[in-house]
């Protein structure tokens, strides 16, 4: 099976190569179609191991890869054309824009990626129809629930087919719930080969859905298990 994340001896300190590192020498790698967990507390390193991935950050030494390209060696250009293209990115406070209806919030993710219109347009309508809120395609986020407008998060992630979904506590701002459902849906999701690295402090929640569990602590993994495997 082909790799879709590697990450190699990777360190991140803030404050410069004396500061105290966030994340301490990780290696891992996350296999197309894997629906991977990095559980851990606050501080832990897990949003800065997203966020690596994403190419929203770099890291102090070490290499970051997605889908065989090698991030560390992309210009800042180059990282905004291959993110837009290639990543989706669901956090947990949506970041959804108050000033655009639902459509237009998943639509825009596709115009930036240069996405040819019309089908851009079809598939954010399919988006929020398997979501199910394709009914309030023409609401504004300030009319949704905090559910709905998590499904909307996950629908402008997912319009530009990535590669990669990540997601960063997208179970954090809502009800026990409404959480779940949204679990379910990422689980769909990954049953059609999507693959998934999602950052969580709530095992008991994401345990029950992630094929794969890693634990962090102190910037460093600490436990790697599969369903049905004993913890390595």
């Amino acid at each position: 099976m082909s790799v879709a994340i590697e990450l190699s001896a990777v360190t991140k300190s803030y404050g410069g190569p004396a500061g105290r590192p966030v994340l301490d020498g990780v290696t891992l790698q996350v296999a197309e179609g894997e629906f991977t967990a990095i559980m851990g507390p606050s501080g832990s390193g897990k949003s800065t191991l997203l966020n690596l991935v994403a190419g929203l950050d770099r890291p102090t030494s070490g290499t970051v890869s997605v889908g065989g390209t090698a991030l560390t060696g992309l210009g800042e250009a180059e990282l905004a054309r291959f993110r837009r293209s290639s990543i989706g990115f669901i956090f947990q406070f949506f970041y959804l824009l108050n000033n655009l209806c639902v459509f237009d919030n998943v639509l825009i993710a596709a115009q930036l990626a240069g996405g040819q219109e019309a089908a851009s347009r079809a598939r954010a309508q399919q988006l929020l129809d398997e979501l199910g809120i394709g009914a309030k395609a023409r609401e504004y986020p300030a009319k949704l629930s905090g559910g709905e407008r998590q499904r909307v998060a996950i629908a402008r992630a997912l319009i530009n087919r990535p590669a990669v979904l990540l997601a960063d506590e997208p179970t954090g701002a809502l009800d026990s719930s409404t959480g779940e459902q949204v679990m379910e849906m990422l689980v769909a999701f990954n049953q059609r080969g999507q693959t998934i690295l999602l950052a969580s402090h709530d095992l008991q929640l994401v345990g029950r859905h992630a094929r794969r569990v890693i634990n962090m602590r102190d910037g460093k993994l600490t436990s790697d298990t599969r369903s049905g495997d004993q913890e390595r």
